[in-house]
């Protein structure tokens, strides 16, 4: 526990996929999630394997492991940080990546700062700036956009706006899908963007697969890539 009153809530990041914790996150961190006994996870299934992974210090059924998701009301949020405030550490841990970030985890981090809990972001893997440092895009001026509508009609006229946007503020736009529909959305973003609009497809970030690509969405239409059931993140930048 911390020595405040309160505890500390600290944001902890997972891998990408399948791939040895210690090639992504630093050993500092690692030791410190060894030491914790109570996280907030998304599944906490999966949380339960990232810990035996890793090698907790304690054994796993003494750990306490709550579930936030996109189903977890806000009301029920304030009842998972109870515990911080009383004076015991935690762990928010996403399934993927840094949590907080197109992830419901956003919602205690904020409920956290109000109450008074210290925040401590752990370093890990970022999915979106490791996709933007790779991209060779505008890394100034740039925008995430989470998720992009799934009907058909409401994606056309999201990248139409985002590349808009992207013109006008010279301006970086950003998005990600689920891996089972990045094909048909790939597909999509190619024949709505202007040919000479610049497109990053990262794909399979820090995992032995990992591709990332830029190129113009003309180029993109000759060549798309195979991307069914690999997390992809996409990247625009109109010119």
């Amino acid at each position: 526990m911390s020595s405040d009153a309160k505890g500390t809530l600290y944001l902890l990041p997972n891998t990408l996929g399948e791939t040895a914790a210690d090639a992504v996150i630093p050993g500092a961190v690692l030791d410190r999630a060894r030491l914790l006994d109570y996280f907030i996870a998304e599944d906490p299934k999966s949380a339960r394997a990232f810990l035996k992974r890793i090698g907790s210090a304690r054994a796993l059924q003494d750990i306490r492991i709550e579930r936030l998701d996109h189903n977890t009301r806000t009301s029920d949020i304030a009842s998972l940080l109870e515990p911080v405030l009383a004076g015991r550490d935690a762990a928010l841990l996403s399934e993927a990546g840094m949590p907080a970030i197109a992830d419901p985890g956003a919602n205690l981090v904020r409920l956290a700062h109000q109450r008074g809990a210290r925040v401590v972001p752990l370093t890990g893997p970022s999915s979106i700036l490791l996709a933007l440092c790779a991209s060779g895009l505008e890394g100034q001026r740039f925008a995430f956009h989470g998720y992009l509508p799934v009907e058909e009609a409401e994606l056309v006229q999201a990248l139409k706006r985002l590349e808009r946007d992207s013109q006008r503020l010279k301006q970086t736009q950003i998005f990600i899908e689920t891996p089972y529909r990045n094909e048909r959305t790939l597909g999509t973003t190619v024949r709505t963007l202007a040919p000479h609009t610049l497109l990053c497809v990262a794909s399979d970030l820090t995992l032995a697969t990992e591709s990332v690509r830029t190129q113009t969405v003309a180029a993109w239409r000759e060549q798309p890539p195979r991307l069914k059931g690999r997390p992809s993140v996409f990247l625009l930048l109109a010119r």
